[in-house]
């Protein structure tokens, strides 16, 4: 018998979920679903996004609601539209094998007559966030007072974004004895008021600890520089050949902008926030339900109620300012039983952020490294050899080209052939990651915090040199594009370079004391924009001070500088624009370069 059919649900449903692929309950539809089913109590289930709560309240209702009366007998509230279409078709596709059933979602960026129509109509079950709920019901266009059962789907994401009061409005509209089901993955104080406010003695069901994140998640965080932020990001995706994920920014603007500097580097990548159309989000998500999307940069808002299988990583670009919104983060990898990755990339500030993040989700990160150039090239090049092992070869097509394709590869050997096809793709990323810097964030250094006083009168620090250059933010310089200037010139890593002070027509860097002579002899002969480039270990700090910079500094020759377009690498190959926000620059003259 199906497991389905043991917890109390008639066979019309279990046929029509067994065709959707749920073959087992997971553990809170196991638990719930005959606790619902007996309507007699009112309920709190607390689970991680992911686990199956729309079927967890959503099969029981289909089992309670009388279909043979065309009049409101359900209402489903949620906090977003991507989550009540999603609830609203899972609750058709469930109740496909039963006749005359009615679910209409309702909800805001789309036609309001059309919702008002199809209530018009008949409907049991009515999806609705809860402003566009609010507006109907002021039009008096729905009677709720036969309402049985009230569903608070996502309840701490509904009140963090400021529903309460609606929320307490509508279900004022409500009969006092229906029952209400609660479901969120958080308990703050706020959802335990709504339960002690509208319940009587709930059930309550916690799977697992409470707030505490999904077990088959592994979470990973990354420590860069914040000028190098959007180049470890490309890095990382870079390694994951086969990655389809989710990008959490903090606001629309940035979400936006990552976005168009991804595609504009190549990557099928699309973004999902609250400024978008009903249509345009509609557009997006079904690009990446069809995987023609391989990355999705959202708000935390716009991708509530994203339900898309196998999304493999979740990657936060900014860490969110509520540390329980991690854990609905973190929920749209790894759902159902499958597992994901969490990634953070942050900030030396932010890593006391991840110690609270795992407090509230009960599980260590891991620090991971910033791949190496060498490592991505090599990541990439095994994935392009293990789709051509696994491609599948169409026989009677390919049959009519194999003579020619056999007389074009007569004169090459077997070796030669393998080597070129290989190449083929693998050649683009060794040039974009020739002699890429490491990205990883320096450990500080004690020494860092006395103002760079000592040094500056010694010239040397440790196991570092510092150095000046005749090229500054007049040329178009900021830090990483100066360190990328500084790699590519002289063929040392990132990671020997230490601190870079970027001035108006000249700047400092650091570099360890056994790079120093080929800094010296990598920039011998080099000029930029007609000039030639000039490197000297620094001088008296008190000579910076007053507009000099080294021994010996011609500054009638920093004064000659004409302006220059800005070399925009970023010493990854180029391509990778800044977004740590020190650039300053105009956002309204950026977006336009963008």
């Amino acid at each position: 018998m199906n497991p389905f059919s043991q917890l109390g649900i008639r066979h019309d449903i279990v046929n029509a979920i067994t065709e959707l692929g749920f073959e087992n309950p997971t553990p809170i539809q196991e638990a719930s679903i005959p606790v619902l089913l007996s309507g007699s109590n009112d309920f709190v289930g607390l689970a991680q996004t992911g686990t199956g709560k729309t079927a967890a309240f959503g099969l029981p209702l289909l089992e309670l609601v009388d279909f043979n009366q065309n009049h409101p007998q359900a209402l489903v509230l949620c906090p977003t539209r991507e989550l009540c279409l999603q609830i609203a078709n899972d609750l058709n596709k469930f109740a496909k094998n039963i006749a005359n059933v009615n679910v209409v979602a309702v909800y805001g960026g789309a036609s309001i007559m059309d919702q008002l129509r199809a209530i018009k109509r008949g409907v049991q079950i009515v999806v609705a966030t809860p402003g566009r709920m609010l507006d109907i019901i002021g039009r008096k266009a729905i009677d709720f007072s036969d309402i049985r059962y009230v569903v608070l789907d996502e309840a701490d994401e509904m009140l963090n974004m400021g529903f309460q009061e609606d929320i307490d409005e509508i279900l004022s509209t409500t009969p006092e004895e229906k029952k209400t089901w609660l479901f969120s993955a958080t308990m703050p104080a706020e959802v335990r008021r709504i339960a002690k406010k509208y319940m009587t003695d709930p059930h309550e069901l916690t799977m697992g600890k409470q707030n505490t994140g999904n077990e088959n998640i592994e979470h990973e965080y990354y420590v860069v520089r914040a000028r190098d932020k959007y180049a470890a990001f490309k890095r990382i995706v870079d390694f994951n050949p086969e990655i389809f994920g989710i990008v959490f920014c903090r606001t629309k603007i940035e979400t936006q902008e990552i976005a168009e500097a991804l595609i504009k580097d190549g990557y099928n990548a699309d973004s999902l926030h609250g400024d978008l159309s009903q249509q345009q989000r509609d557009k997006v998500m079904k690009r990446y339900r069809e995987r023609s999307l391989q990355l999705l940069i959202a708000t935390d808002v716009a991708a509530r109620g994203i339900d898309v299988n196998d999304v493999t990583h979740v990657i936060n670009y900014s860490l969110p300012d509520e540390i329980e919104n991690y854990t609905h983060r973190s929920g749209r990898t790894a759902r159902a039983g499958k597992t994901g990755v969490s990634i953070a990339i942050i900030n030396q500030k932010e890593v006391g952020k991840i110690r609270q993040i795992e407090k509230v989700i009960g599980k260590r990160f891991i620090k991971a490294e910033v791949p190496t150039g060498f490592d991505v090239c090599e990541k990439q090049l095994f994935s392009m050899i293990h789709k051509v092992h696994h491609v599948e070869v169409n026989e009677a097509q390919i049959e009519q080209y194999i003579p020619r394709i056999m007389d074009e590869f007569a004169e090459m050997s077997k070796e030669e052939v393998i080597k070129r096809f290989a190449s083929i793709e693998f050649n683009r990323f060794l040039d974009y990651y020739k002699n890429a810097p490491d990205l990883n964030a320096p450990e500080e250094r004690r020494g860092d915090r006395d103002g760079g006083e000592r040094f500056a009168r010694t010239g040397t620090r440790g196991d570092f040199t510092r150095l000046f250059i005749n090229l500054g933010s007049v040329d178009g310089f900021g830090r990483g594009d100066l360190l990328g200037y500084i790699c590519n010139n002289t063929r040392i890593s990132g990671k020997t370079v230490g601190k870079i002070d970027v001035k108006g027509v000249y700047s400092f860097f650091e570099v360890q004391n056994n790079d120093v002579d080929q800094v010296f002899n990598g920039f011998k002969s080099t000029d930029y924009k007609g000039r030639q480039v000039r490197i000297e270990i620094s001088g008296d700090e008190r000579n910076e001070s007053r507009g000099g910079a080294s021994k010996g500094y011609n500054r009638r020759e920093g004064g000659n500088r004409r302006e220059g377009g800005r070399d925009r690498r970023d010493g990854n190959g180029g391509g990778f624009r800044d977004f740590s926000g020190k650039r300053r620059e105009d956002r309204a003259e950026r977006s336009k370069r963008w």
